[in-house]
């Protein structure tokens, strides 16, 4: 039952609203697009920069590609570009290799699928599906995004440092990373990036305190945890999962930045540079990667928990009928929540882990398969004899689902120590994170893009250009990830600058230009999006109240809503979001607003009233009282 404190606070909340609503309509040009404190332009500034990143870090990719791809390719014509990194031969320069691929993983993982993806869909969507005016704090809001943004600069300024970025691997593992000396990768750029994360953990660790708050305190009238969107189950324990994560991450990073400039041994024992033996004694860098993989692999599901929420709330709303099974689907991504900290060591098979405890890592990663696979079959069933709409969004959420279950097959073989003795640092491990964690997040984010750009810019992104964007990055995606796994069973190693001098590895010279080929036509399309987006933002058709016909809250907005959401009372809850096609209603789909007494299902006998209540894990009869659980 809401309380009379929760009402109090909801009315204080209008009248406060009522009161400034003025002030926040009439602000300036920075504090209205720059320093806002308003949750759906900071949502934007988070996407806008996602999308900058997203380019910046697939033309890196691109680059490694042509290397692996052609190695004996003449590349005098980037040298305009990249400088002494092209060699007086027009080859590219093995140091800056490791460095382009240090600075793609890191920049996809971090700027684009967990700033890009949560950033955006959190902040947008928390408040105006829970029914809030705006976050708890969104001056901690606006901080947050600032805060990345400058952890971009500073990433983005590395790549311009005369000794080169970050060349550690995107997991920055110890000695390389804590030796200055080591490889000029490991000198200014190694601390630009540790100075870089530092305030990105900061940027995540504020935006979840947010996210957390909001979710708990500031839920509308009636706005039980039963009557959540999926979505908002995935975005507050993502926030969970950060919040617990993240700062094991940045204590890993602080040892690290002790051990390069301050002389201390937290990682470092025994080393030999050039036959001088260093001072230091005592340390091992395998601490770092447990400390480093604490949050790694969590971080999978800080990436892929959003895609799959967004992909619950656009299945349903797609197919014209219930999500099946919601408290499976909630529990699945509990599951998930919890078990995701208990499994990081199956990343170090390899490092000279007890055996024994290698064998309960691995039990634990086999566990973890079961509720991310109760999901799949939530979809799938959900999509069973739906009416379904094939819009780009509901396109996007099939190939999420296609491709989650590709990538995590490939998981279960990864995740048998004594297979993965024989995979690991092959091509098949990036083929296999590429498809489940990179491929389905990055599905999640267009899906929620296409989705939820009606509302978010008042306008109608091209469903043709969104149909050819999703087929050419579905073809693509397959063509680039699945013949790793082929090449990684027989041995292919990762991370090596060039294979033209392994006889063993010639075989794959074919197979490898494929690759990259397939790897740059898949980017190029995505200039398809880049157009569709920037074009419609401004020129697009005029979007409906509702295009989708959803019942979530955030449709019940003006279509330019202002800071404050509802221009007047916040609508109050009285059904879960997902009665579509309900029998003997009026429409396909009812609104979470709408009182049960102003739907035809009121007429109805008794034990017919409580179709929907049921589903949503409620045992009252029917009630327009938005309080009643």
């Amino acid at each position: 039952m809401a309380t009379t404190q929760d009402q109090t606070y909801h009315e204080e909340g209008t009248l406060t609203h009522d009161m400034h609503e003025e002030e926040h309509h009439h602000g300036n040009f920075i504090t209205t697009y720059i320093f806002s404190t308003d949750h759906k332009m900071i949502s934007k500034q988070y996407l806008l920069t996602g999308i900058i990143w997203a380019f910046i870090g697939g033309l890196l990719s691109i680059l490694f590609r042509l290397q692996l791809g052609f190695p004996e390719m003449d590349m005098t014509f980037l040298k305009p570009l990249l400088g002494k990194w092209i060699t007086d031969t027009g080859t590219l320069d093995p140091n800056f290799y490791l460095a382009l691929v240090t600075m793609h993983g890191t920049i996809m993982v971090f700027f684009v699928l967990t700033a890009g993806l949560s950033g955006t869909f959190s902040n947008f969507l928390i408040p105006l599906q829970i029914g809030a005016r705006d976050m708890a704090s969104p001056f901690l809001n606006m901080l947050s995004y600032w805060f990345f943004f400058l952890a971009s600069v500073i990433m983005f300024a590395s790549l311009f440092l005369e000794s080169g970025p970050a060349a550690g691997g995107w997991v920055i593992y110890p000695p390389l990373s804590a030796l200055p000396q080591a490889i000029p990768g490991s000198e200014s750029g190694m601390t630009f990036w540790l100075v870089s994360m530092a305030l990105f953990i900061a940027s995540q660790l504020m935006a979840g305190i947010n996210y957390i708050t909001t979710v708990i305190n500031m839920r509308t009238l009636g706005m039980s945890f039963s009557r959540l969107p999926l979505t908002i189950w995935a975005l507050f324990l993502t926030a969970v999962i950060g919040l617990l994560s993240f700062p094991v991450l940045f204590a890993a990073a602080l040892l690290l930045i002790f051990d390069r400039s301050f002389g201390t041994s937290f990682y470092l024992s025994e080393i030999y540079i050039n036959g001088e033996a260093l001072p230091n004694i005592g340390g091992s860098p395998i601490l770092f990667q447990h400390l480093f993989w604490f949050l790694g692999h969590p971080e999978v599901y800080i990436v892929l928990l959003p895609a799959l929420g967004i992909t619950s709330e656009i299945i349903a709303t797609n197919s014209r009928k219930p999500i099946f099974g919601y408290r499976a689907m909630v529990g699945s991504l509990l599951g998930i929540t919890i078990l995701s900290f208990v499994v990081w060591a199956h990343h170090m098979f390899v490092s000279g882990l007890n055996p024994f405890l290698g064998s309960i890592f691995m039990f634990l990663t086999l566990i973890i398969a079961v509720p991310s696979a109760v999901k799949v079959f939530n979809y799938l069933t959900t999509l069973w004899k739906g009416n379904i709409v094939f819009t780009p969004a509901m396109l996007f959420s099939i190939g999420l689902v296609s491709v989650f279950i590709s990538g995590g097959i490939t998981g279960i073989f990864l995740g048998n120590s004594a297979i993965d003795i024989q995979l690991h640092d092959t091509y098949f491990v990036v083929a296999h994170f590429h498809l489940v964690m990179g491929s389905a997040s990055f599905f999640g984010l267009m899906a929620g893009v296409y989705h939820w750009f009606p509302k978010m810019f008042g306008r109608m992104m091209d469903k043709q250009l969104g149909y050819i964007h999703f087929w050419a990055t579905f073809i693509g995606v397959y063509a680039v990830f699945f013949p790793m796994h082929y090449i990684g069973i027989d041995g292919f190693p990762r991370r090596y600058y060039s294979f033209s001098t392994f006889d063993s590895f010639n075989t794959f010279a074919d197979l490898n230009m494929y690759i990259s080929i397939a790897a740059i036509i898949t980017f190029t399309a995505q200039a398809i999006f880049a157009f569709n987006f920037f074009y419609s933002m401004f020129r697009g058709r005029l979007a409906p109240a509702n295009p989708w016909k959803s019942n979530t809250l955030e449709w019940t907005t003006p279509r330019h809503p202002g800071h404050g959401n509802w221009p007047g009372e916040i609508p109050s809850v009285y059904r879960w979001p997902y009665d579509y096609s309900k029998p003997h209603a009026k429409d396909d789909f009812i609104p979470q607003h709408i009182p049960f007494s102003e739907t035809p299902e009121s007429n109805l006998p008794h034990e017919n009233n409580l179709i929907g209540i049921e589903q949503e894990g409620e045992e009252t009869s029917k009630v327009d009282e938005p309080n009643a659980k």
